[in-house]
């Protein structure tokens, strides 16, 4: 009888622990760079797991452009929920365009990472995709190994096309946040990282855990 193996992916479609290679395989195949390395007990998987290796930032020399693993599916560790070693990011916009403000928090311990102070004139979904360029750039300057969630999927597949798609009028009303558009724009365009997006169930864990409990 072969012995049991826990397999530990650090860098993958969904990191995690998996207790078969068939699950395992399914979050490295066909990821670039995929980290993984099976232990024989779980002990150890979990202590290999919570000290994972740094990986470092890709040179723009051998890679031409970032990669955002975009996921719009919603992927759990196993049947228990999100992934809690994770970061995510919410907006909040009082009116349709109104106020807009955006905040990042640790999900496993709803530790506050940054806050944005409010903006005149945006919406929701510009709030949302500024915290999620916020949030990479975060992940990336700090060299964390972990997944960004998002409860957008406008913000996310703008984040993935480095271009915003919006309707929102131009003035100098709302010139802040338009121009932090413009520098994230710039900055998801000019700068190569490797940041794992994914989609926060609403429906299945209630609000994402940087939701701003205004509803």
């Amino acid at each position: 009888m072969a012995k049991k193996k826990f397999y530990v992916v650090w860098k993958g479609k969904q990191p995690g622990i998996f207790l078969t290679w068939a699950e395992c395989e399914k979050q490295i195949k066909g990821f670039p760079g995929a980290k993984y390395k099976s232990y024989p007990t779980k002990g150890e998987a979990e202590t290999a797991y919570a000290n994972e290796p740094v990986f470092s930032k890709k040179s723009s020399s051998t890679f031409k452009s970032s990669q955002f693993y975009l996921s719009d599916e919603i992927r759990s560790l196993g049947s228990n929920g999100p992934i809690y070693k994770s970061m995510a990011v919410d907006a909040a916009c009082s009116g349709n365009p109104g106020t807009v403000e955006y905040r990042a928090v640790m999900v496993d311990s709803g530790k506050e990472i940054f806050k944005k102070h409010p903006m005149a004139f945006g919406t929701n979904n510009l709030g949302e995709f500024l915290g999620l360029v916020h949030g990479i750039a975060y992940i990336t300057n700090n060299k964390l190994n972990i997944p960004l969630y998002s409860d957008s999927l406008t913000a996310m597949s703008w984040v993935k096309k480095k271009k915003v798609k919006s309707t929102l009028f131009r003035d100098s009303t709302n010139e802040e946040i338009w121009g932090l558009v413009d520098r994230a724009e710039n900055y998801l365009k000019e700068n190569v990282v490797s940041v794992t997006l994914l989609k926060w169930n609403t429906e299945k864990w209630g609000e994402i855990p940087a939701d701003f409990g205004r509803k």
